[in-house]
């Protein structure tokens, strides 16, 4: 996933949807690799295809989408939960079934980039785990190349590719772990900086929202900000705010 209603619902709507799931293990979990949580102790999980915490809608249909202009020029992000799932094998926890989520980005209605992310929420805790993405990137030459993909359970750079987390069920203030552990390959990490702030955008006005500093190991000079609002979901990826969100009819 990046590091950035069609039909209009109410928030109150989306809200009803979510459940407050139990307290999320990522703390109590050993802190290798830099001081960010990297074990999850996902043995314990009951996977689901289904589901929601406050910051994260895992419900087929639901969409986001986000914009920005640049040098006159629209950039557009959609986020949709798709019907589809994909069984994803990973050594220690078997054969998991997860659900696709597809994000399509263009420049100018331009193509950019496809990707395939696959995600199960962890039944009781409401963790959303990320088990890897499939990805097109649509290169100015006419080239398709696939930069990032990954998989849980696949070979990686130093062994297996395993599970992250995109957003754990309970947020913690200075909570930091990994959201991809594919060595060499993907490596994203989050970091809770802020919450219980308001946000407004073209989509609406916002609160309960919640702060993410997303950086690398594998790109030590950048990193993205991403705002997720209770009920909604993601609403600003690096300055390209949310201007449509619901269930595709």
């Amino acid at each position: 996933m990046k590091v950035r209603q069609f039909v209009r619902i109410s928030v109150v709507a989306i809200a009803s949807i979510i459940g407050s799931g139990a307290l999320s293990r990522l703390d109590a979990a050993p802190r290798p690799k830099g001081e960010f949580t990297s074990k999850f102790y996902l043995q314990d999980c009951q996977f689901q295809t289904t589901g929601a915490n406050p910051y994260f809608i895992l419900q087929p249909g639901y969409r986001l989408v986000l914009e920005e202009e640049v040098d006159g020029e629209i950039e557009r992000v959609q986020i949709t939960v798709l019907e589809d799932t994909e069984a994803i094998t990973v050594p220690g926890l078997g054969t998991v079934s997860t659900r696709v989520v597809e994000e399509v980005e263009t420049v100018a209605e331009e193509l950019v980039e496809i990707s395939r992310n696959f995600f199960a929420i962890c039944g009781g805790r409401n963790d959303v785990v990320y088990f890897g993405e499939d990805v097109e990137i649509h290169n100015p030459d006419g080239s398709i190349t696939h930069e990032g993909e990954w998989r849980a359970g696949q070979p990686d750079g130093s062994g297996l590719a395993e599970p992250g987390i995109i957003m754990p069920g309970t947020f913690l203030l200075g909570s930091r772990y990994f959201q991809e552990l594919a060595d060499d390959i993907a490596l994203d990490r989050a970091d809770h900086v802020a919450m219980d702030f308001e946000v407004t955008t073209d989509a609406g006005t916002f609160s309960d929202c919640v702060r993410i500093v997303e950086t690398s190991p594998l790109e030590r000079k950048s990193s993205s900000t991403k705002v997720y609002c209770r009920g909604i979901g993601l609403v600003n990826d690096d300055g390209v705010e949310l201007v449509e969100f619901g269930f595709v009819p």
